[in-house]
């Protein structure tokens, strides 16, 4: 027997009508590129949304399509992300990031029919739009400035598309497990593979983010996420800052340490989300600039593990809290969240920095679970293994594939090993993909090692992940050369220009006599981590 409870689904249409209906006065400000700040509010954000959806509609675009967004975080972006997905369109955050090949496949493989592109990377679309298999429309989310050079490239303008919106236009009724947000990847082998979000899912991560033990973030919050929105939904802010009706600082594309201490004091922020890297710039400026920051209460910390002296520093120092969080894109992304239990409420300072040193505990919506190398599950201890996750904001399959991704009882494998201990709390010791994460952003090791290995003086070689006091990881290039070389380390590192974006080129070569192979014939990176995992912070190795 099935419940008699209301069929109405759970959209991202819901959030908005609820903001701009409930908190319609609450503020946003969005800074722009040079730094202005634009004052707006949720009811002004929701007209617009509205507005632009049915613009949208009348381009022909149609539910299902995929929309590309190329924006920082700013209120065109906040608008289209609910506009895109209010009428049923699928909107697709771009990472600029990205080398151009990469973002010329993402799109083409989404088959995307529209791109809105901030003025600052419009540079990128008019080199590379002739190679957009999909795309029919294109559009600048800026100002109109030299109107004549952009339409002579065949770009439109948001502003004038908005103004062929219908003001009364009101959102549709959707299915909950239609399309509503695409993010691709990289943090997997080969290309970057796409993860779509549902409208339910989307609603379920905003529901979990916003509790207590996760993000705590209510109505009475200032939240900044510096987090861009490319990275699944700022982290589910676009949608949890609506869900609650916060006051929304959404900070640009200048992310440096000075903008973000005046932005936390002036618009008084009480949490902000990033990178740790980015946490760390704002600690050495404020060691060189004490100042106390008396609203900010929290801030969030993922992408890679925090620290123990940021942890420290601004507890200590600001008394600040810091929430390290995990997760990944196909879990939308929130995992876990390092919230205290209740026998944690009275541990001395420095029980309680470490307490906090984990990757935390998990969301309701989220089960893991660690296994051995045989898949038998592991009891909750001190055991390594597999990390494996399900639940109902995890990937099934990614787009276009046909194949699940999850075993047969929905259980996805991150490439992550672990150990989770009574309590649930998850520590991240290592992964078992050959994937580096580095500030925050994915780096494939093999795309790396198939470049090097096209050098005619190298014999073998491999790339590894160590540890970098800023990106907590970068790339490094063990190499084996051919006898009677005498090729150099800048000469080898010099063979990625232009065949890698320069973030992800490695940091440094290290020459050996010999890799250490598997019974396959292929190097044990496990061994060379350990021999050279020190290697960039003063650890030379025996290499």
């Amino acid at each position: 027997m099935k419940g008699n409870m209301s069929q109405m689904g759970l959209t991202t249409s819901m959030l908005i009508s609820h903001a701009e209906i409930n908190h319609g006065q609450t503020e946003i400000v969005s800074v722009d590129v040079k730094g202005s700040r634009e004052r707006t509010n949720w009811k002004e954000v929701g007209e617009r949304s509205r507005k632009m959806a049915s613009a949208l509609e009348g381009l022909g675009l149609k539910r299902g399509d995929r929309i590309g967004t190329i924006i920082p975080n700013n209120r065109s972006h906040l608008e289209l992300l609910y506009a895109i997905s209010g009428f049923g369109g699928v909107a697709h955050t771009i990472n600029p990031r990205l080398f151009p090949d990469e973002i010329v496949y993402i799109i083409n493989h989404a088959k995307d029919k529209a791109i809105f592109v901030d003025p600052s990377y419009i540079g990128f679309l008019i080199g590379h739009k002739h190679l957009l298999e999909t795309t029919e429309h294109l559009f600048i989310s800026g100002p109109k400035e030299n109107e004549i050079a952009a339409r002579m490239n065949g770009f439109k303008f948001l502003g004038d598309l908005i103004e062929e919106g219908d003001n009364s236009y009101q959102w549709p009724q959707l299915d909950e497990d239609d399309a509503a947000v695409l993010c691709y990847t990289s943090g997997t082998t080969g290309n970057p593979k796409g993860v779509l979000y549902s409208h339910k899912s989307i609603v379920i991560h905003a529901n979990i983010v916003s509790l207590p033990d996760s993000f705590c973030i209510s109505a009475r919050d200032t939240i900044m996420p510096i987090v861009p929105m490319f990275h699944v939904n700022a982290w589910g802010m676009t949608y949890a800052s609506a869900m609650v009706g916060s006051r929304l600082i959404l900070p640009g594309p200048n992310l440096d340490g000075r903008t973000i201490i005046d932005l936390i004091l002036q618009e008084n922020v009480s949490l902000a989300l990033a990178i740790p890297t980015i946490w760390e710039e704002v600690l050495e400026r404020l060691n060189t600039n004490p100042i106390s920051l008396p609203e900010l209460k929290r801030i969030v910390s993922g992408g890679s593990a925090v620290p123990s002296w940021v942890i420290r520093e601004f507890k200590e120092k600001y008394d600040v809290n810091v929430l390290q969080a995990w997760g990944m894109t196909e879990m939308s992304p929130l995992g876990t969240a390092n919230s205290p239990l209740m026998k944690h409420n009275h541990l001395d300072n420095d029980l309680s920095i470490t307490q906090m040193e984990n990757a935390g505990r998990p969301t309701w919506a989220v089960q893991i679970k660690i296994i051995d190398d045989s898949g038998k599950e592991l009891p909750r201890g001190d055991l390594e293994g597999r990390i494996l996750v399900r639940g109902p904001t995890v990937i099934q399959r990614y787009i276009f594939e046909e194949s699940d991704t999850v075993d047969e009882t929905g259980w996805f494998e991150t490439g992550d090993l672990g150990v989770l201990d009574s309590d649930g709390y998850l520590t991240i010791t290592d992964r078992s993909k050959d994937l580096i994460k580095s500030g925050g952003e994915w780096i494939s090791s093999i795309e790396l090692e198939e470049i090097i290995k096209l050098h005619p003086d190298i014999y073998d070689a491999a790339v590894i992940g160590v540890k970098h006091e800023k990106w907590a990881e970068r790339p490094i290039v063990i190499a084996e050369i051919v006898k009677g070389s005498n090729i150099s380390e800048s000469e080898l590192l010099d063979f990625y220009d232009e065949k890698v974006v320069k973030w992800q080129k490695p940091d440094a070569v290290v020459f050996v006599d010999e890799l250490p192979l598997g019974s396959t014939g292929k190097p044990i990176k496990k061994d060379l981590r350990e021999r050279f995992g020190d290697y960039l912070i003063g650890g030379v190795g025996d290499g």
